[in-house]
């Protein structure tokens, strides 16, 4: 690998380089090729070309947009930025694609180095990158790789591939998993929010829909008030006379999930959702709204999922949800996924059904998200004989 430092320090590091999604392209390559902060494989716009294929070109780009979920886009995005902030600072070319390279920039993530200061120096103190995150800057950079119609990056290559080996046998850990909202911190959390208030009858829709549907963040705020209403939506509801039917676009493909009527109107979430629709007077389009003006307006913008999150961590500091550890550990235990894990492991019913709502492909799946559940109910060591 020292041969790829020497080869390439002659290189100036503009020399060749793409730049990170959401800046302005290069010379040679038009603004119009850039779509919605990412560089698309199809022509750019030509004058020449006639009217209808203008049109179908611009509607293709559209579908490569789709092809990714905008939080991917703005990980991939975020990701090449560190890549290409790293290559320029060890002066060597982000473009073309360079197993050793990679080999080396994964190791530096690994080793905490990869970040500069605000002078452009390497850090030397900085925290290492988990093995996750390292695996998704891989994958942002084959799907960068792509966009930008270089050859692909060979991620079997010997120089990727051994080193990230070694990164996941040395620095592999257990997933730390969030913290369930039970029923009974949801109520208290609920408590805690103004029923007066449009914000607080929308964050109370918002956590009782989440929790008895077993929600993503995203899930929550990509709903719509019926089908085919909004261009970025990721599903809709519908109201009926015993629950509220939600439809939903997945990863691999539509399911609906059932969320039933509550036992008592203060705890339902479908009585929720109407009280909120009627109050903030939605007839369509996005469900979950930014509220405005004081708390007195209903804007037309859709919540940014990441809405969902600080909700849950708000509200479960609020009611004092596991008051017996300190308010900084509290803040990390929380998020979103508490939602799902809290429908998880209190309802009492048969694991299929909680595997169903949750649109879990294995009960394995599904298993990791009961924080209820007995793990000893199958004892082999008695059924054994010992």
């Amino acid at each position: 690998m020292a041969q790829i430092i020497e080869r390439n320090s002659e290189i100036h590091p503009s020399e060749h380089s793409a730049p990170p999604y959401g800046t302005a392209a290069p010379a040679d390559v038009p603004a119009a090729g850039v779509s919605a902060g990412l560089l698309s494989p199809l022509p750019v716009e030509n004058a020449a070309l006639p009217a209808q294929l203008q049109d179908l070109t611009e509607r293709a780009r559209g579908y490569v947009a789709a092809a990714s979920s905008a939080n991917t886009r703005r990980a991939y995005a975020s990701d090449w930025k560190h890549f290409s902030a790293w290559c320029r600072r060890q002066n060597l070319s982000p473009l073309p694609p360079n197993p050793q390279v990679v080999g080396l920039y994964i190791t530096a993530c690994a080793s905490g180095t990869a970040s500069g200061s605000a002078a452009g120096i390497t850090r030397r103190d900085g925290k290492p990158d988990s093995v996750s995150t390292i695996e998704r800057r891989l994958a942002a950079l084959g799907w960068n790789y792509a966009q930008r119609g270089e050859q692909k990056l060979d991620r079997k290559d010997r120089a990727i591939a051994t080193v990230m080996a070694g990164i996941r046998n040395r620095h592999a850990a257990p997933p730390r998993q969030k913290e369930a909202i039970l029923p009974e911190d949801l109520i208290a959390m609920l408590e805690t929010l103004d029923r007066g208030s449009l914000r607080g009858l929308r964050d109370r829709a918002m956590l009782l829909v989440g929790f008895a549907g077993g929600l993503r963040r995203s899930e929550i705020t990509g709903l719509d008030l019926g089908r085919d209403q909004t261009d970025d939506g990721r599903g809709w509801v519908e109201l009926l006379d015993k629950g509220l039917l939600v439809t939903l676009r997945g990863k691999t493909g539509w399911r609906e999930v059932e969320i039933g009527r509550g036992s008592s109107d203060a705890t339902c979430p479908v009585s929720a959702v109407e009280t909120w629709i009627r109050f903030a007077k939605i007839a369509r389009g996005a469900l979950f709204r930014r509220v405005t003006g004081q708390g007195k307006n209903v804007g037309a913008d859709r919540l940014n999922d990441q809405e969902v999150a600080r909700l849950v961590k708000k509200t479960a500091l609020a009611a004092g949800v596991r008051g017996d550890i300190s308010e900084i550990e509290r803040g990390s235990k929380f998020s979103g996924h508490s939602l799902r894990a809290g429908l998880a492991s209190s309802a009492e019913v048969d694991e299929r059904h909680v595997q169903k709502q949750l649109g879990h492909a294995s009960a394995e799946m599904t298993r990791r998200y009961q924080r209820r559940r007995d793990r000893f109910r199958v004892n082999l060591t008695k059924a054994a004989g010992l």
